[in-house]
């Protein structure tokens, strides 16, 4: 317990955050980074990069309800203390990506509007299964479900998102750094917590599965709705790939299709190898199709 004291203390996150990578910037980037032009100036682009940032907005916004819920639903102090800074380190991801939504000319009134139209019903399905657990106070589902399944899956997705836009869009991806550098922090917290809980209460094991299987679903027909609607890009252009290797896949020539599967693959992937570190097997879920 003194190891997770120290790893996850308020003063670590204080010297790792703050004092930290984040040290010196702005809404998550260098004070004076803008969008690239070439994105604001074409309508098609700019409403892509929006759509996409809706995406981030509405799994943050979950993300936060998550775990400042889970506070009062942990079992001892460090937990609290940790899911505390977690619940900072959500709230900052929620003003990043809206202030996005503004760079990229969403007016503030017209916030929830755009929210809402853009928003992937699929996800918002997604996270309904997860705060229903964070509701009933259900502390051990809840943090399978936010720090393994929720992190685990914007993890990925945000590195997909920073190596697609390294080179584009500087401005996005060391926003995004900084998140991948959060979520790897709560990933860590969720396998080093939650091992020791299941084998106190190895019953909720098919409860738990059940819900990963359930969010899985949301997740792939999240992806698929999202790659069925893209069309193949001739050139790199804001929040569509860049040359660069993600896996094994050039992101600059694979196809929707491709780039579909290789999120996909690597989020299973990681999830597999998460929950086994848990004692928690992944359950496969029905193929899914577009909503």
């Amino acid at each position: 317990m003194a190891e997770f004291l120290a790893q996850y203390s308020i003063q670590r996150w204080m010297e790792m955050c703050p004092q930290g990578y984040l040290e010196d910037t702005v809404y998550g980037h260098d004070a004076g980074a803008a969008e690239p032009e070439m994105l604001l100036a074409d309508d098609d682009e700019r409403e892509a990069a929006i759509r996409t940032t809706v995406g981030l907005v509405v799994g943050e916004r979950c993300a936060l309800a998550a775990s400042s819920g889970l506070v009062n639903a942990a079992p001892d102090y460090p937990s609290k203390r940790f899911l505390a800074t977690q619940t900072l380190d959500e709230a900052r991801h929620v003003e990043i990506f809206t202030q996005r939504l503004h760079d990229l000319g969403v007016k503030k009134d017209d916030l929830e509007s755009t929210i809402s139209r853009y928003a992937n019903p699929n996800l918002v399905k997604f996270a309904e299964v997860l705060l229903e657990k964070v509701d009933n106070g259900d502390f051990v589902a809840g943090v399978v479900g936010q720090n393994i399944v929720l992190e685990g899956m914007a993890f990925t997705v945000f590195e997909l998102l920073e190596a697609g836009n390294r080179e584009f869009n500087p401005k996005f991806s060391q926003t995004l750094k900084g998140t991948i550098a959060d979520e790897r922090r709560h990933v860590g917290f969720g396998e080093n917590r939650i091992g020791s809980l299941i084998q106190q209460y190895p019953e909720k094991k098919p409860e738990i599965e059940r819900m990963q299987q359930e969010m899985a679903y949301y997740m792939l027909a999240t992806f698929n709705d999202s790659f069925s609607a893209a069309e193949p890009k001739s050139k790199p252009t804001a929040d569509t790939p860049a040359a660069a290797d993600f896996h094994g896949t050039n992101l600059a020539t694979a196809t929707p299709e491709e780039m579909e599967a290789v999120l996909a693959n690597t989020v299973i992937g990681e999830f597999k190898t998460r929950l086994a570190r848990v004692g928690l097997e992944y359950q496969t879920p029905t193929v899914p199709v577009s909503a």
